[in-house]
């Protein structure tokens, strides 16, 4: 399943200004960022606690509006028969 990272991307750049800041304060280098919400590796519950300490989300509804928002997939590129 794909997570639409977007509402997280935007309180990182809220609370630190880029994704470079945030990495570091999570501890990751910023491949390792770009990744997880690129949805090429996925969060672990301790770095989803860690991250949502660091940037002041509490409620469990806000907990899953950053990190478990359902993406929309990508679909293949469909072939034209004609």
């Amino acid at each position: 399943m794909e997570f639409d990272h977007s509402k997280l991307r935007g309180k990182i750049k809220e609370h630190f200004s880029t994704q470079q800041a945030f990495a570091k304060a999570m501890g990751f280098t910023e491949a390792s960022l770009s990744a997880k919400l690129n949805g090429h590796t996925e969060f672990t519950r301790k770095e989803i606690d860690t991250a949502c300490a660091l940037l002041g989300i509490s409620t469990g509804d806000d907990i899953r509006a950053h990190f478990f928002t359902c993406g929309v997939r990508k679909s293949e590129p469909t072939s034209q028969k004609g």
